[in-house]
């Protein structure tokens, strides 16, 4: 006998949200099979298989580019050049996300519209350049939930990002303003002291 689930055991099996469940119904891509007395949802396992409501052909490419600041912006789109000329030379339709901002802010709008796809099994597959274009720290997170999806990653350049000495630069200047927030607030000399050595450490390498 085919086993009835809940919504809340179908949306686990499908990693959606039962707000999305419902939704589903009300397009008609997925109805429950059952009513319970209570008018509960319940669904056959067997209707709920991903591959029977995720089809690849409804699935999109993901094009993801970033630098970290305005001086960058020649580099972004070089970036943006070079994803739709390997997409469109794939014959894949597909949808370019860009940003602008570090590579240690996990709060970029583009990123977390690429995550949410990503959740919400929209995405068949993710395209980047680099593998630090997604997060200077943590791209290994995003990877998982990718494998977890069953969402293909393809990073193009598997050698040291070109611009990877000036983005760090940015990124390591973003840590010291933090740390200085923190630490000027006890209004240590000290600390202020060093890390205005550390910003001028920091200047002069990108200088070089």
């Amino acid at each position: 006998m085919d086993k009835l689930l809940s919504i809340q055991e179908a949306s686990k099996i499908l990693g959606v949200s039962e707000g999305t469940l419902r939704r589903w119904e009300r397009e008609g891509k997925l109805y429950p099979d059952e009513r319970t007395k209570g008018n509960q949802r319940r669904y056959k396992l067997s209707s709920i298989k991903p591959e029977l409501v995720f089809g690849n052909e409804n699935k999109k490419t993901l094009a993801y580019a970033r630098v970290s600041s305005n001086d960058q912006k020649a580099d972004l789109e070089r970036q943006k050049e070079v994803l739709e000329l390997y997409c469109a030379s794939h014959g894949w339709e597909f949808e370019l996300i860009s940003d602008l901002g570090s590579g240690i802010n996990y709060n970029k709008k583009g990123l977390k519209r690429l995550i949410n796809s990503i959740i919400e099994n929209e995405v068949q597959r993710l395209v980047i350049t680099h593998r630090d274009r997604l997060l200077r720290f943590g791209a290994e997170l995003i990877f998982s939930i990718c494998e977890a999806k069953d969402v293909e990653v393809i990073v193009i350049n598997k050698g040291e990002n070109r611009t990877f000495e000036e983005d760090l630069a940015q990124d390591v200047l973003e840590i010291i303003t933090v740390f200085s927030a923190r630490m000027y607030g006890a209004r240590s000399h000290k600390n202020q002291k060093m890390l205005d050595k550390l910003k001028e450490a920091v200047d002069v390498s990108t200088q070089n």
